[in-house]
């Protein structure tokens, strides 16, 4: 455990704990770390959810399928990255989407029940821990809702404007790298890949904005902010 610490000290769920704290707080959760192959499942949708999983190694998918079984990537998340905090929070915590790998991955499962009931000895560190799942669930909340602005728009043109413009917002910097290949950002979107590149090499040519593999530039803002304003 001690070689994740670095990892873990990034998670949103141990913000403003030291190692040792996260270390002394761990043993306290009953935390149990769980290996997988690339392309396991770490769980399904309409499984029932009892552990909150910190990613210590390697990629996952959240997916996310309609009832014709078209297949949505929902996000990828990465080491540090937290997931299941949302579903154990409900009375049900049944799962309404997928989990799978996409790398060999080292999961961090922490039961839920422990993470929501202060223990025995009631340490600050616990307490701070609940706190910071508050948090958590707030900003997942607000990230959902982005998405949400995203399906509801209909062009490509205008999705793509308002994720890269998101993109850069997040990042703080005009020039950024998504962690999503071609295939993955246009199942993110729920466009074509064919069409997504096309309107990427439109927007290219224009030269609103520049790109490099996963690497992109907004070279005008304005341009591509209008792209929104017009939808």
């Amino acid at each position: 455990m001690q070689n994740y610490l670095p990892i873990l000290s990034r998670c949103p769920l141990f913000q403003d704990l030291s190692e040792s704290e996260i270390t002394t707080v761990l043993s306290c959760l009953n935390a149990q770390i769980r290996q997988f192959e690339p392309s396991d499942y770490l769980f399904f949708s309409g499984d029932t959810i009892e552990n909150v999983g910190i990613i210590l190694q390697g990629d996952l998918e959240i997916i996310k399928e309609n009832l014709a079984g078209d297949r949505h990537i929902v996000t990828t998340l990465h080491p540090s990255d937290i997931f299941g905090e949302g579903i154990v929070c409900t009375k049900a915590r049944i799962s309404p989407v997928t989990v799978k790998t996409k790398t060999l991955a080292s999961i961090l499962y922490i039961p839920y029940y422990k993470i929501l009931s202060v223990c025995s000895h009631t340490c600050s560190f616990h307490t701070k821990i609940i706190y910071n799942m508050m948090i958590l669930l707030g900003e997942k909340n607000y990230i959902l809702n982005h998405k949400i602005d995203l399906l509801v728009i209909k062009g490509i043109k205008e999705k793509l404007a308002a994720f890269l413009l998101n993109m850069q917002k997040e990042s703080g910097n005009k020039q950024f790298t998504i962690n999503m290949n071609r295939n993955e950002l246009a199942e993110y979107l729920n466009v074509s890949r064919p069409s997504m590149s096309r309107d990427l090499s439109s927007l290219k040519a224009e030269g609103i904005i520049d790109y490099h593999k996963n690497t992109f530039r907004i070279l005008d803002e304005e341009k591509l902010t209008s792209y929104i304003e017009a939808h």
